[in-house]
């Protein structure tokens, strides 16, 4: 070999391995895994329900996504860190048609890595329907299954984490400050390992939603649904496989908002249909947890009748009194539980998802 070639052969073992090119994956390519209720047209993936999350497992040190967004939502990602624990490691914005999204980034290395991104929608369904067309990576694996364990959250502004980001009760409302993964819900499920479901909408109540907006349709109504703003399609939880270890339902704030109430054999009657419709979707034996807001007796006196005439089987309920959180430093955005205040409550319901499901309480905190 001459010098020349030598040379030649050595400037190409100290040169960088060249990075693959990146190829198109549908949203709805069979290897991504996705938590929560969508629908799925030819390769695209639509939503807009608060928390729903896809898990991408790729190749390479870069994910990009091409999206559309009928109003402007906020995303979470958290990068090799599938319990989704602590900060995430980037947020985005959507709020156009057909976008290009460097969904993350992964510290550069001159061989193919494997890594998963975790991607939660973290506004609830008012501030958009969120299209996923395609992702951009240099190759996809098969990601992970819906976990064995699931939780099935129904509730309000509570349950979509308005204002959870916020500290102070006076500051108004920005979907900026909106982050269903820092609610009581998304920190039990972390606690317990679960995949979870968020089937939520603030202002929404069982029987009469807050200053009476969309009157004749309710919690109740909207649990039927695919999508939270749209009636139809209606959701289909034998298509989609999949059976929640409990319910758990967490309303009644807004029926008794601004001074008025419905009926109580109205609320009553609203709050057992929608109970006997999550019976309807997985079985007379599914159990399900009612939480008596803190504030009112008597949101705690219509939950109690409604109890009181249940005659379904596995129907727990629980209260959260005044003093589950403070009501200074604890508060966020429009008097809504900040992250702090959220902790608290789930403190409190812990037990309760314990003793229902059988799945021990750790020597961990809550996060």
């Amino acid at each position: 070999m001459t010098g020349k070639h030598l040379l030649a052969c050595l400037l190409l073992l100290a040169a960088p391995a060249c990075r693959a090119a990146a190829e198109e994956f549908p949203a709805a390519d069979a290897r991504i895994t996705w938590i929560g209720r969508t629908a799925v047209q030819g390769g695209d993936v639509s939503f807009d329900w608060s928390g729903v999350y896809a898990i991408v497992d790729f190749y390479g040190n870069e994910l990009k996504l091409r999206a559309s967004d009928s109003g402007k939502d906020y995303f979470s990602v958290w990068l090799d860190n599938d319990a989704m624990l602590g900060e995430p490691d980037r947020s985005f914005c959507l709020s156009s048609r057909d976008t290009l999204v460097t969904v993350i980034q992964a510290p550069h290395v001159n061989h193919p890595v494997h890594h998963r991104a975790v991607i939660q929608k973290r506004t609830e369904g008012e501030q958009g329907c969120v299209t996923f067309h395609a992702f951009y990576a240099e190759g996809l694996e098969q990601s992970r299954p819906v976990r064995e364990r699931v939780i099935e959250f129904i509730g309000d502004s509570y349950t979509c984490g308005y204002g959870t980001l916020s500290h102070s009760a006076t500051d108004p409302f920005t979907p900026e400050t909106e982050d269903c993964g820092k609610t009581y819900a998304a920190i039990l499920a972390r606690y317990f390992g679960a995949d979870y479901w968020l089937i939520a909408h603030s202002g929404m109540g069982v029987a009469r939603n807050y200053a009476d907006k969309f009157p004749g349709w309710f919690m109740p109504d909207r649990y039927l649904q695919t999508f939270d703003e749209k009636k139809q399609p209606s959701w289909s939880a034998a298509r989609y496989g999949v059976k929640p270890a409990l319910s758990v339902i967490y309303l009644a704030t807004n029926d008794v908002s601004g001074q008025k109430q419905p009926t109580r054999e109205a609320f009553v009657k609203n709050y057992l249909t929608l109970i006997q419709r999550t019976k309807d979707n997985y079985g007379a034996d599914h159990p399900v947890l009612c939480i008596v807001p803190k504030g009112r007796d008597l949101m705690f006196d219509y939950i109690k009748a409604a109890m009181l005439q249940c005659k379904m089987r596995n129907v727990t309920y629980m209260v959260l009194t005044s003093k589950v959180h403070n009501s200074a430093d604890e508060l966020g955005a429009s008097y809504h539980p900040n992250y702090q205040g959220q902790i608290k409550k789930a403190y409190a319901i812990l037990p309760y998802i314990s003793t229902i499901t059988g799945w021990p309480i750790e020597a961990k905190t809550l996060q």
